[in-house]
């Protein structure tokens, strides 16, 4: 019995305090995840995906290029305007007769040829495709990050739980070392100890409260406005559900062939492949000489002499012409090489986002499957062995067998193994979206 035998009902009045204090402290720990299943649903992550998909403004803005480029549609269907000529002439001559005045009406039209207007028309489909694809892509950019942050502000704010629960700890065992110090069962340095850890676990604890409201904040910004303006709820769903059964069912070049159907940048680059031969088709067509077709009208009216209408000058002259002009500047071909030049870039973007993606889709299953096997490897060895551990240690100092630095330590071991749980979760939810988001899907946690 490590307590003083002249005082033996004080001692286990001590004892039985001592193990209240830090059973209720071991209680509030391991009841944490109960307590969580039992808590009302807070901001799920779909939800939070759609409020992001919602009220973007990048993503509001970038839907603008597809709006504008399908107006683009109708001007390139558009035909060249025709053009009025209108003008009069009157000839010089010092007969001392008036002379007549001519008068010229002439409408000219200039005639596409080489199939431009469908070629315009073709490219500026091909560009609202592309504008379309620019989307998707930008889509796929801003849920990334939005689970990236989503993720973080769950990590930040059940690591500040911990910290609290672990801040709550420390002060009941000062709490029931201030009891025994009076009662002369430990001495000063014991107590001085166990006050200079919790107040430097107090520093900890208000840092992890920054980083939670930080990692909160972040939430806000892909979607514009404050996190409150939008949703109701005060706390984040964070259990998330990160098994990938396609990763099991499927093998790696199965999950490459899929992704190269649907990923975002590959469907970019496609576009973009697609409207650069239409352009090409366009500057090819542009090649062809238009010729130009006018039709006049030119009019001399009777003129007066004298006591009546001379009629023998009037006339009226009907012209049509056809100009065409030299088409000595399609010797040379700089406009076709640059044309060609953009199509062998737009291959070249689209080889190299295949590629990409399959490293994508690869890493990311390597990285999934890393982070599932370490999650695991947390949940089924290391917390239990460490709350195992700091059990045991607390009830050999409630008991006097261990002293209060072997209990600080397997106080710290245990958190550090709860935060290394914590991380390995976050890191499989974020390898999740990653695997995800590679494969061309929605994520979903």
């Amino acid at each position: 019995m490590p307590f003083s035998p002249r005082f033996p009902g004080r001692c286990r009045l001590l004892a039985a305090l001592v193990a209240l204090c830090l059973s209720t402290a071991v209680q509030a720990q391991q009841a944490q995840p109960a307590q969580q299943a039992a808590a009302p649903a807070g901001l799920r992550f779909a939800d939070y995906l759609d409020a992001v998909e919602r009220y973007s403004p990048l993503l509001g803005s970038e839907q603008q290029n597809v709006a504008s480029a399908q107006a683009g549609i109708g001007i390139a269907g558009l035909r060249p305007d025709p053009q009025l000529s209108v003008g009069a002439s009157r000839e010089q001559v010092r007969t001392g007769q008036p002379r007549p005045t001519t008068r010229n009406y002439q409408i000219s039209v200039e005639l596409e040829t080489g199939g431009k207007r469908a070629a315009r028309i073709q490219a500026a489909r091909s560009q609202v495709r592309l504008a379309q694809a620019g989307v998707e892509g930008l889509r796929t950019q801003l849920f990334s990050e939005a689970a990236q942050d989503f993720t973080q502000a769950c990590r930040d704010s059940r690591a500040l739980e911990r910290r609290q629960q672990t801040l709550k700890a420390l002060t009941d065992v000062v709490q029931a070392n201030e009891v025994r110090r009076r009662a002369g069962d430990i001495g000063g340095v014991e107590l001085l100890q166990s006050r200079v850890e919790r107040d430097r676990f107090q520093a900890e604890v208000a840092q992890a409260r920054a980083d939670a409201q930080t990692s909160r904040l972040a939430l806000a910004v892909p979607l514009g406005r404050r996190l409150g303006e939008v949703f109701t709820a005060d706390t984040l769903q964070c259990e998330f559900q990160s098994q990938d059964a396609s990763v099991n069912a499927e093998d790696a070049e199965a999950l490459v062939a899929r992704a190269l159907e649907v990923r975002s940048d590959v469907r970019a680059a496609q576009a973009a492949l697609e409207h650069a031969r239409d352009s090409a088709g366009v500057v090819q067509a542009n090649r062809w000489v238009n010729p130009t077709v006018a039709v006049g009208v030119a009019a001399i009216p009777a003129t007066g002499g004298g006591e009546g209408q001379d009629a023998s000058g009037r006339s009226r002259t009907l012209s049509v012409s056809v100009s065409m002009p030299l088409p000595l500047s399609r010797l040379d071909r700089g406009d076709l090489l640059q044309a060609e030049a953009a199509v062998t870039q737009a291959m070249l973007a689209l080889q190299q986002a295949q590629n990409k993606a399959e490293a994508d889709v690869r890493s990311a299953r390597f990285r999934f499957l890393a982070a599932r096997e370490n999650l695991e490897h947390y949940r089924e060895g290391v917390l239990r062995d460490a709350q195992r551990v700091l059990d045991g240690i607390r009830l050999s100092y409630r008991q006097g067998q261990a002293s209060l630095l072997e209990l600080l330590a397997a106080q710290r071991a245990a958190d550090d193994a709860y935060l290394g749980s914590l991380e390995a979760e976050t890191d499989l939810a974020k390898a999740t979206v990653e695997l995800q988001l590679s494969l061309g899907h929605r994520p979903a946690l």
